[in-house]
Parts: C-alpha cells; structure tokens; sequence
C-alpha cells in the first residue's frame, strides 16, 4: 500500500506598520499575541515601528494579523507600495506627530495661568478656582488622552507604567478637585491658597489640586513630543539610501531605446546609460569603456575604468563614454537594496535603551499605586473622615506623579542638543547619549574623514632643464578637456599657478591609461606608463624613482611628455585635513582607541595614519565588509564608536554603539548615523562625544533628584501632612532644580583650538620645485 506524500511546507512572509506603541513593552505584547497564532513566527521592532510576520502554513492572511494586532489594542497596516510613497507612507507619522504638536501648545497655553494663579496669591481674584478648573479640565482630559488610553490598554493586559501614573494621578487630582469646588469648601467665594508652610493633617475639602494635574500633563507631553519627533528619522537612512537609484532607464528592446521605469527591468535585459547617468542596477557591460564614479556607495574619490565584461553596480555614475549594460540583479537582489536590508538590519540589533525613567517605572509606579491603596485603607481603619482618606491617598498619587520627570530628559536634551547645534554638532536623540560613556574605540573611515575626500596635485618633479610652470601649463591645458577627477585637480593646480591655460587640438582619451594632443604645436602626453609604452616612451633616472617613491606611499604618479620625451612628474593625491591630527590627540586624551578604516590599499592607509597619529590600521576593506569589521571589534568586547561620511559606511553607523556621520559626507549617512558633525571637522567629533556625556551626565542627575523628591515626599503625603500649597512648592522646586541644572550645559565650550600646521604631505600653496 503506498504512503501518501508528505504535505509540502511553504514559507511566506510580510510586513505590518505598527502603531500605537509606546515602550518596549508594547513591542512584546504585540510579539506575544502574534506567535501564539498557528506556524506564526514574529519580530515587532519598536524602533522602526514595524512587525516582520513569517509562517510556515503557506497562506499568510494579513486580515488575520491586522485584527489580532488590533485585539491587543494596537494598530496595523500594510505597506504603502512605491507607488503611493508620496501620497501614504509618511502620513500617518506625519499626522501623529502634528496632533501631539497641537495637543502640546493647546495645554501649554492652557496651563501656564492656571499655575500662575495657585502660585501667586495676589493673582486669585473671587472665584479664581472655577477659572482654574475651566481651563485645566480640557487639559486634563483631552491634553492627557493618549496617556489615558495607553493606561486603559495597559489595565486590560495587567500592566503598568509611567502612562498610568500619569492617567491616574491625574483623574484623581481632578476628580477630587471637582468633589471640593461642588460638595467642599474650595468652591466659596474669595477661597485663596496661602502659602503656610506648616504642615498638619487635613479633610481635604477645601483644596484643589488643578494646577499638579495640568503641570504635569503638560510637561510629559512635551517629552512625548520630542522623543516622537526623534523617532520619526528612524526610517529615513533606508529612504535616503533607495533614493540613491535611478528613476528610469533606456532599454533596448529590438534595437531600439524604449524609457521604461526602473522597476519593470528585468534579469537579461540590456539598457544604454550615457555619460553622467546613474546606473539604473547591477550588471554587466557588453559594449563600451567608461569610468565609472562610484563615491555615492564606496566614498573614494576615484573612479573605476570599465570596459566589456566588467561588472558594475546600481546607482553608481557613468562618468565617461557610453555603455551598454545587461542586467543581472534587479529589486531586493542589487548591492544597494542588499545595503539598505544590511542598515536595516543593523538597526533592528541594536540593542534598544530604554530611558532611566521609564526603566525605574516599571517598578516604582506599581509601588505607588499600592501605596495609595494602602493609605486609604489604612486612614479609614482608624477611623478618619472618608474626605481625609481620600487627601492622603490622592496626594500620595498627586506627590508621586512625574512633573521633575517630565522635564528631566527633555530640557537637557534640549539645552544640550542646541549648544550642540551651536558648535555643528547634531545629536538626534536620548538614546544616544547613553552610548557615549563606555566607548572605548573609535573606527575612522579615511575618505572624507581624515582627508578631504578631493584629489589634489601635492608635487611637481621635473626632469633637467624643465620648468615646472612649462610642465602645469601644458599638462593642465591637456586635463582640462578631461572630466577624470585626476585631470580636474591638475587643471586647477594650473590654472591656479599659470594662469589662463592654452587651447588643445586633437585631444584624445585613451581609456584607462590617460590622454593626448596637440598644444602650441607640441605632442603632449599625460597619463600612466602604459600610455608612455604605446608612444615607445619610458620613465628613467630621478622620474622613475620619485614615480615608485609617490606609490609606496599611496599617492598616484602620472606622467607628462612631449616631443618625445619624458619631462616631468606629477603627483596626485587625497589631502590629509589640517585638523585631523590634533583630533587624533583628542580622542586619545578622551580614553579612546583611534582606528582607521579604509578600502585603500595598505601602504596608503599607512602612510595617512602615520601622518595623524593613528597606530592601528584596518586596510582592504570591502564596502560591505566595515559591518563586520564593527561587529567583530563588539565581539571582542570593544563598545566602538564609527566616523564615517560615505553611503557604504551606513550599515557599520548604525551597526556601531555610536555613529557619527561628518556633515559633509551622503544623506544616507547623516541619516544612519546617531550624531552628525555639520562642519565636517574631526575635531567635532570628540566635542560631540564630550558633550553627549556631559548631556547624559545631566539626565540622570536631573533623574535621580526627581525620584529622590518624590521618594522623600510620598511619606508626608501618607501622613496626611502634605496640603497642596507645600506640595505644589515642592514641585515648583524640583522643576526649577531640573531646569537649572539642564541650563549649565549652554556653558559647555569645544576644545578645537586653532588649526595645527600643515603635514609635510599637505599641499603648500606654491607648487614650484626646487
């Protein structure tokens, strides 16, 4: 009897946009009643905000997991295609962060007289608490909406967290409020709030507690606010890095270009990409020679020659002649998408710091509510009017609700971020603070980082007899018809030293070796050894040693003759920042370990370390592979910040504890990385590092003071000997504690000092040769 086949297994997998979360927790909530699904395997990633579902039962139906995200009180939605990007994907982020803006300056203006008027007795005019309560009532209960639902969310799955003090402690204060201005003694005519700083048991119906529970509000939403703008550029270093492909492409088909959008190309097609195109995916040339720029993706400066059978990558620039190029990836299988998924990646295993705040919550608002609990119980066990049971237990709530918090972490961050922008330096959230104190080692991308990232002409050397402004005039007039960045540098050297330079006739690139014409009736010839072979030439003597001498240490030799024969040559090469060096000293001063990282060949990478400082050396280095490199230095138990500024140094930004991206640098970088550098010195850098530490610093004094006031009043509120006016005192205090303390850091002063001398390798502004 035969056996019945075993059924297939089949895997499908999709994406949800997550909404509605508001910590970490919300993220394994949402994970747990996911994978409890049949052959559901699920990662919430509360950082992007978004949920990556598989299953193993072939049919993934993605109404099923809207509704059982929705069960756990959460919202879900698919994608928006790239089709409708511009219409969908950014408008709901967009629109969350709108409302909170508007719910935050709608209980600013709000709140700021109702505080004003229990603060300053001289302001309460007759019936100054009905005034209080027109105006805090729509704060307390629209302003502090979300953190009502989020509690409400939370008591549905037994949970508790800062979102439920808040809710709490807020509702108890305005209910009570309300039971003393209707049924107490508060709402009379000419009720004032002294400020008698005795403390002595009291009923509690003459007292309203209007202001703590507009204050409060007001200033968590104010937090929420600017921790959601901050997380609103989590998905922007994916954007920026898609954006970096072409639109379109020409395709032949029958011979013919035909414009199709890139995304209908396919695997074997052939398209043309002429000179100054994007190409529009990873391929193959089939005809034509080029040089291909790829600085967008690599950083280096210096172009690729290609020819027939060379492959090439999306999003790289044809800067040459014209191609054709048959493709063989396409979508998610090409080296940019392949980039994008490894940012992703990178930023989903991060280990994701929740702030000091939230992480004592967990615990301590529990406490409180059981606290008040307690008290309330305990007041009428022995025997006390019901109202002043219902004051201990409210003020417990009341005394313990967040108000210093809520101000702890946005004002430094905010006072801290802005002396930061002060000094070019961006930091984009708290988060990344927390990151700044254990690094030990930083990685420094070469290109752009350490050098300019531009080719310059460093050196002129001339064989007997010939003048170095005869060599600059002929060989820039000749690379001035060349758009090769090599070319480029040596015509600007000219033209700077000699002035306007002399026409070309008959010019002639020859691909990979350099280029060739007539000037001033002379055959000029510019470019490698092997140009100088084809016109029976060969470098001799003092040229061909100083040729070896500018390789060894990394630098590019090219050749200039006429008439036949060799006369002079001209030595190209990255610059080495004048700030570099003494930054290098900085990191070293601040107890970091400086490491280099570049593709460049070893000796360059050497020779440029040397200059600046650095000892350790990473050389030959694939853009893909700085990754790993960052992540082998973590597994060797390195906490390792990245400088980088190219989009191939994106994955190893946001791989890194900390990354920093030089402003000059791609957006894809700026965007991957947790602090960018605008002025493109590396000096900022170790300001930057400097000031977040000091800025986290800051945070958790502010923290620990909030939490030291609220643990030593929560006994008195127990006690019954807290009125409101010493609470609302006590609370005033520690807000302008936090704000004092958070104002120091507009002293904070950057350490770059004035501009080292020049390196004996840097370019001097006279080219001439002794």
């Amino acid at each position: 009897m035969a056996t019945a086949p075993a059924p297939q297994t089949t895997s499908a997998a999709l994406e949800l946009e997550i909404g509605g979360m508001t910590c970490a927790s919300c993220a394994n909530r949402i994970e747990r009643k996911l994978n409890k699904l049949p052959g559901v395997t699920a990662t919430v990633n509360y950082a992007t905000e978004k949920a990556k579902v598989t299953t193993t039962s072939g049919d993934l139906d993605p109404s099923t997991l809207i509704a059982t995200v929705e069960q756990a009180g959460y919202t879900a939605a698919l994608p928006s295609t790239a089709a409708d990007d511009d219409g969908g994907e950014h408008t709901r982020p967009d629109s969350e962060l709108a409302a909170l803006r508007q719910r935050l300056w709608v209980s600013v203006v709000l709140t700021v007289p109702v505080i004003a008027l229990a603060m300053v007795p001289a302001w309460q005019f007759t019936y100054w608490q009905w005034a209080s309560l027109t105006l805090a009532a729509p704060v307390i209960v629209w302003g502090a909406w979300p953190f009502h639902t989020a509690a409400w969310t939370n008591l549905r799955h037994g949970t508790a967290t800062m979102d439920t003090l808040v809710s709490v402690g807020t509702l108890a204060a305005l209910a009570w409020s309300i039971y003393a201005l209707f049924w107490g003694t508060a709402g009379r005519a000419g009720m004032t709030h002294g400020f008698e700083l005795t403390v002595s048991p009291t009923d509690g119906a003459g007292n309203i507690y209007l202001e703590v529970a507009a204050g409060v509000t007001m200033f968590v939403l104010a937090g929420r606010y600017f921790e959601k703008r901050s997380k609103r550029q989590a998905g922007a270093a994916l954007r920026a890095l898609l954006e970096l492909g072409a639109k379109d492409v020409a395709v032949l088909r029958g011979g013919t270009e035909t414009r199709i959008p890139v995304t209908q190309l396919r695997v074997g097609d052939e398209f043309v990409v002429r000179p100054g195109e994007k190409i529009a995916t990873d391929g193959v040339i089939t005809a034509g020679n080029s040089a291909v720029d790829a600085s967008m993706l690599t950083g280096e400066s210096l172009p690729v020659e290609v020819g027939e059978g060379d492959a090439v990558t999306g999003a790289t620039v044809n800067a040459g002649g014209r191609l054709i190029v048959r493709a063989t990836r396409v979508g998610a299988d090409t080296q940019l998408a392949r980039m994008a998924q490894l940012v992703e990646d990178a930023q989903s295993g991060k280990a994701q710091v929740q702030r000091l705040a939230d992480r004592i919550s967990g615990i301590f608002v529990p406490i409180v509510i059981a606290i008040a609990a307690m008290v309330l119980g305990g007041w009428i066990g022995a025997g006390f009017p019901l109202s002043a049971a219902f004051t201990a237990a409210v003020a417990v709530l009341i005394i313990a609700c967040p108000c210093a918090l809520g101000l702890a972490t946005p004002t430094a961050l905010l006072v801290g971020t802005g002396r930061g922008a002060q000094l070019g330096i961006l930091i984009k959230g708290p988060e990344v603070l927390e990151s700044t104190r254990a690094v030990d080692t930083i990685v420094l991308d070469k290109t752009g980082t350490v050098t300019t990232g531009a080719m310059t002409l460093h050196d002129v050397i001339t064989a007997d007899g010939v003048a170095t402004d005869d060599v600059l005039r002929l060989a820039g007039a000749l690379e001035h018809a060349s758009e090769h960045p090599i070319a480029r540098a040596i015509a600007a050297a000219a033209a700077e030293q000699t002035g306007p330079l002399p026409a070309v006739e008959s010019f002639t690139s020859v691909n990979g070796k350099g280029v060739h014409g007539v000037i001033d009736g002379r055959a000029v010839l510019v470019g490698r050894e092997s140009l100088l072979a084809d016109w029976s030439l060969r470098l001799e003597g003092a040229l061909a040693i100083a040729k070896t001498a500018a390789e060894q240490t990394g630098k590019t030799a090219v050749a200039v003759a006429w008439d036949g024969r060799v006369r002079a040559v001209l030595v190209v090469a990255d610059t080495i920042k004048s700030t570099s060096a003494q930054a290098i000293a900085q990191f070293t001063a601040l107890g970091l370990t400086p490491i280099l990282l570049t593709g460049d060949n070893q000796a360059a990478a050497d020779h440029v370390a040397a200059q600046v400082g650095i000892t350790e050396v990473i050389a030959e280095v694939l853009p893909q592979d700085k990754l790993t490199v960052i992540a082998d230095l973590q597994q060797r138990g390195k906490t390792v910040a990245m400088v980088g500024d190219g989009v191939n140094d994106a994955a190893a930004l946001a791989q890194a504890d900390l990354g920093l991206a030089m402003g000059t640098g791609t957006d894809v970088a700026i965007e991957a990385a947790d602090i960018t550098l605008v002025r493109g010195d590396l000096r900022s850098a170790a300001d930057a590092i400097r000031l977040a530490r000091k800025t986290l610093g800051t945070i958790k004094m502010n923290l620990f003071w909030a939490f030291a006031y609220n643990i030593a009043a929560i006994p008195l509120a127990a006690l019954g000997l807290l009125n409101p006016m010493l609470a609302g005192a006590a609370m005033a205090f520690s807000s302008v504690f936090v704000v004092s303390n958070s104002l120091r850091l507009r002293g904070f002063t950057s350490h770059a000092t004035a501009a080292p001398a020049l390196t004996p390798d840097a370019p001097a502004r006279s080219l001439q040769h002794a």
